[in-house]
């Protein structure tokens, strides 16, 4: 049976929302039709622009710009704060209504998600007519608009449900990537981040169909494993599953939510270290050993995405996690506000299997860190390796 997924996403959900709960309290009018911004307080790192709207937009306001730089486009901008929690509770709501026509769907940030519509075809009807109908509730109900793109494969769904807003509804079936994808620029394919695009302008890639049609080991040399993932998503290739419901952690992990937007790197590994050592802690105490390494980001839009790598060699030193984690940071990090930082410890052994050109080296690591850990019990936390300050 043909797969048909649908993408929902909120059109500018953090300014539509903020103008939902400015109306329920008593606002005379909709900041959706005025000079409006959601943004931190400026005087913080958190003084940029989150959403606009669209009468910012159109004198060129964007999205993580700072305030300041925003008010010299448009005097008359008004800025309002964000409201995390009615942006939770307007979140929950959607995925509540959208659930009760079919429990396979995948939450994959505070305000978009995937359904797959291929078991409830027969009951509900042709895709087209039930995005429809589900657009129009969701307005009625909720008071906002939704994108939904209609594809055979979240990927494509995806795009689809970007080509134009608000209050739309786009289709990109396999039989239409030629005609709807491939003229797109390259950085408008879903997983080619700001900081890829440009190094395939500098192999003449300049749109999809550039990709699409590119063999492998032109890419390779500079995306690695990477290269072959690129090209099948330039072709709509995707068969990842909705997951409606995500799977148990089976390995160690600890995250951070941070109290504000973060953007360098440099402070990041702060982070990153912080987080080592305590997972680092806690494999040696389950007496583990790691073979592969996942560092967890969310950004200032609550979009969650992680990157991992595998070693060659099983680990429980926190020395090897940090700087581990340090390399997968610098694939995945594009300069995004940060507003969580994870990481994780996974496919867990009880053994390690060692090398005996490094056995000297690695035995004195792991005892060190096992008298840190006696230590950091007993005293709270209170010593780290001058090693990994340094660094």
């Amino acid at each position: 049976m043909e797969r048909i997924i649908m993408h929902i996403d909120v059109n500018n959900a953090f300014l539509s929302w903020t103008a939902l709960y400015l109306l329920k309290n008593g606002s005379k009018y909709d900041i959706r039709n005025s000079y409006a911004v959601i943004g931190g307080d400026e005087q913080t790192r958190s003084g940029i622009v989150l959403a606009k709207s669209t009468p910012a937009k159109k004198l060129g306001v964007v999205t993580g710009e700072t305030l300041y730089s925003a008010r010299k486009k448009c005097k008359v901008l008004r800025t309002y704060p964000p409201n995390f929690k009615f942006y939770q509770e307007m979140s929950n709501k959607l995925f509540d209504l959208i659930s009760k026509y079919s429990p396979d769907i995948e939450i994959a940030s505070v305000d978009e998600c995937y359904l797959d519509y291929t078991k409830i075809k027969n009951m509900q009807g042709d895709p087209l007519e039930f995005a429809s109908r589900l657009q129009k509730e969701i307005l009625d109900e909720l008071g906002f608009t939704v994108n939904i793109g209609i594809a055979n494969n979240k990927l494509c769904a995806k795009m689809a449900s970007d080509f134009t807003k608000p209050y739309k509804i786009h289709t990109l079936y396999q039989n239409e990537i030629k005609e709807k994808m491939w003229p797109l620029e390259v950085g408008e394919l879903f997983g080619i981040g700001k900081k890829t695009a440009p190094k395939l302008n500098k192999l003449n890639i300049y749109t999809i169909k550039d990709l699409a049609n590119t063999q492998p080991e032109i890419l390779y040399p500079h995306f690695k494993n990477q290269s072959e993932h690129m090209i099948n998503w330039a072709n709509g290739i995707d068969n990842s599953p909705v997951i409606s419901i995500p799977p148990e952690p089976k390995g160690i992990g600890n995250e951070i939510t941070l109290d504000h937007d973060v953007k360098d790197a440099m402070e990041i590994y702060k982070y990153l270290l912080f987080l080592s050592e305590k997972v680092g802690t806690r494999i040696r105490k389950q007496k583990k050993y790691a073979n592969v390494i996942v560092v967890i980001l969310k950004d200032s839009n609550f979009k969650k995405y992680s990157h991992q790598k595998k070693l060659h060699t099983p680990t429980d030193s926190t020395e090897e996690i940090y700087n581990t984690a340090k390399i997968i940071l610098r694939e995945m990090h594009e300069d995004e506000s940060i507003r969580l930082i994870g990481i994780r410890l996974d496919n867990l052994t009880d053994k390690k299997i060692k090398q005996v050109s490094i056995f000297d080296e690695e035995k004195e690591e792991n005892n060190i860190d096992k008298v840190l850990d006696e230590i950091n019990d007993k005293y709270k936390n209170k010593i780290r390796k001058a090693s990994l300050i340094k660094k």
